[in-house]
């Protein structure tokens, strides 16, 4: 069933459907088209945890060690103690070329995964990480799920350890826009795997690593304290997306972009116009949503128990930004990216930021 309510924020054209109950995406309400007060900016303090960054794409963390993809170059980046950064290693066979190469990292167990564009399409890997950190290294390759349509632009690319320790990724349609309504196509979906690449029994396609389908380019994935996966997805031309993702459910791309309201379709919890706000990582705290935006170059800032409360922060502060991620001591950290091609490259490269909001 498609959700209903809609809360109209005017000074940005930011629209939330639905508000939560307990943040299960379960309840909704009935329409309304009401005008509410607009986004605001909200003050917020930068720290430069490392600079000289190349096109770098994703956070994730062994214990305390921050660890960097770049795009292009394929390195894995250690973020060491003193703010200097130290190449890990390089992933093989990796293939860069407009907004393919080595994408998302996670890590989980000792293992580090890695999404990256291939001459056969986009790979998910596993490799041991052996080392102290400092010394980090990376061990051989083992292939957990290859196939996965790409194309110059709409990879997808983020990966996520999620409840249970199981392995999310996010898909693009890779320009095939019917494939991601195809359950059996990997395109345009976002994908649930063991740590060993198995599929969960208690996937909702049986035999697939397939989680939910009939997204366009899902770049952002994060859970709220009770479990409800939250992702972000970048529109065609209308309406980017934030969505309440549930096992099995069709977001619709390409049949309706943003609020459709079709049987059968489920409806974003937020849409917004992509010049304003082209959204990629995301990350959640204490309630609230922190999208990193590439277009519009700005950090949103969403309350999931109440959406029309968001704000914005570092608004064309610090160019594009590319991930948001909570470090292990609860701090929040966005990677800029502002060397890949489209934006306005810093002198000293593309930066890790950790990011204390001071008002508002």
């Amino acid at each position: 069933m498609a959700t209903s309510r809609r809360l109209l924020l005017s000074s940005v054209p930011l629209v939330a459907v639905g508000l939560l109950s307990a943040c299960t995406g379960s309840s909704r309400s009935a329409p309304s088209d009401r005008p509410e007060p607009g986004a605001e900016a909200a003050p917020a303090d930068t720290e430069t945890l490392t600079s000289g960054l190349q096109a770098p794409w994703s956070i994730a963390f062994h214990g305390q060690t921050s660890l960097l993809s770049e795009r292009d170059t394929a390195r894995v980046l250690e973020l060491t103690t003193d703010g200097a950064t130290r190449e890990v290693g390089v992933i093989d066979g990796v293939t860069p070329g407009g907004e393919g190469g080595l994408l998302g990292l996670a890590a989980h167990e000792g293992m580090l995964f890695s999404y990256a564009t291939t001459d056969s399409g986009n790979r998910i890997e596993r490799r041991a990480l052996a080392g102290a950190p400092g010394q980090l290294a990376l061990g051989a390759p083992e292939v957990l799920l290859d196939g996965i349509p790409s194309a110059a632009n709409h990879n997808g690319g983020r990966l996520k350890i999620g409840p249970g320790g199981m392995l999310f990724a996010t898909t693009g349609d890779a320009g095939d826009r019917r494939a991601a309504q195809d359950p059996d196509s990997l395109a345009g979906k976002i994908l649930r795997l063991t740590p060993d690449g198995a599929v969960p029994e208690d996937n909702p396609f049986p035999g697939s690593p397939v989680f939910s389908y009939g997204h366009r380019n899902p770049q952002g994935l994060a859970w709220t304290a009770d479990g409800q996966l939250v992702a972000s997805e970048f529109g065609q031309n209308t309406w980017d997306e934030l969505n309440l993702i549930e096992p099995g459910a069709n977001y619709g791309w390409p049949d309706v972009e943003g609020i459709g309201g079709q049987e059968g379709l489920t409806d974003p919890l937020l849409q917004w116009s992509p010049a304003e706000a082209s959204p990629s990582g995301i990350a959640i705290q204490d309630g609230t949503v922190f999208i990193a935006c590439l277009r519009g170059q700005r950090l949103r800032a969403v309350p999931l128990a109440d959406p029309q409360a968001q704000t914005e922060l570092l608004v064309e502060e610090v160019g594009r930004l590319r991930d948001a991620v909570i470090a292990p001591d609860g701090s929040l950290c966005v990677l800029t990216n502002t060397t890949d091609g489209r934006g306005d490259p810093a002198p000293n490269g593309d930066r890790v930021l950790r990011v204390e909001v001071t008002g508002g």
